[in-house]
Order: C-alpha cells, then sequence, then structure tokens
C-alpha cells in the first residue's frame, strides 16, 4: 500500500496542532488547576481543554488526508486564538500562548493553500 505524502505545510500543521493539543492540555489540567483562582476559572479552563481538543482533531483530520481539513483548521486556528487570549491575561501562561500562536498561524496557513 502506497503512503500518502503531505505537503511541507500540512506537515508543520500537525506537528504544531500535536504540540498545542499537548500543551494546553498540561498546562489546563496540572499548572492552572494547581495555580488556583483566575487561572482555575471554569471558563478559562473550559477554552483550553476546547483549545486541546480541537487542536487534537485538526492533526487528526490532516493525517487521515480527509478533505474538511481546511474546515477544521479554520476553526482550530479561531479556537487557538481564543485560547492564547485566555492566557494572556495571566501569569506564567507563556507556554500556552506561544503554542496557541503557532498553531493558529500554521493552521491559517494550511486554510490558504
Amino acid at each position: 500500500m502506497a503512503e500518502m505524502a503531505l505537503s511541507p505545510e500540512l506537515e508543520t500543521c500537525i506537528r504544531e496542532c500535536t504540540n498545542c493539543h499537548r500543551v494546553c492540555l498540561h498546562m489546563a489540567t496540572g499548572h492552572c488547576l494547581q495555580k488556583g483562582g483566575a487561572h482555575a476559572a471554569s471558563e478559562h479552563i473550559r477554552t483550553m481543554l476546547v483549545c486541546a481538543e480541537i487542536c487534537r482533531t485538526a492533526a487528526y483530520v490532516m493525517i487521515t488526508g480527509a478533505t474538511p481539513h481546511r474546515q477544521i483548521c479554520a476553526a482550530c486556528s479561531e479556537i487557538c486564538k481564543l485560547c492564547a487570549q485566555s492566557c494572556r491575561g495571566l501569569n506564567d501562561m507563556e507556554m500556552c500562548i506561544e503554542a496557541c500562536d503557532r498553531c493558529s498561524t500554521s493552521c491559517d496557513a494550511v486554510t490558504a493553500i
């Protein structure tokens, strides 16, 4: 069976989505819950968990070669922007902000091709 070749943009986006999934999930369930206060606010935690899940889904869709990857990546980009915005208001969230910004940029590039 021949293996499907992915474009460099898709490979980068899969990598950024996978990383963002890992970072958001780790930060939400570890750092934010341990920090408490505004870090553990329900809306912030929900945003981070939704971001992690859409990133996982976007990577999955791109890996499978499914045709709706542009729509999924567009949604992923928007949710990553929301997550980064939520994290910008809190201390010690740079890792999540950077992962979300990189993922959003990568998803935007994929939706343009």
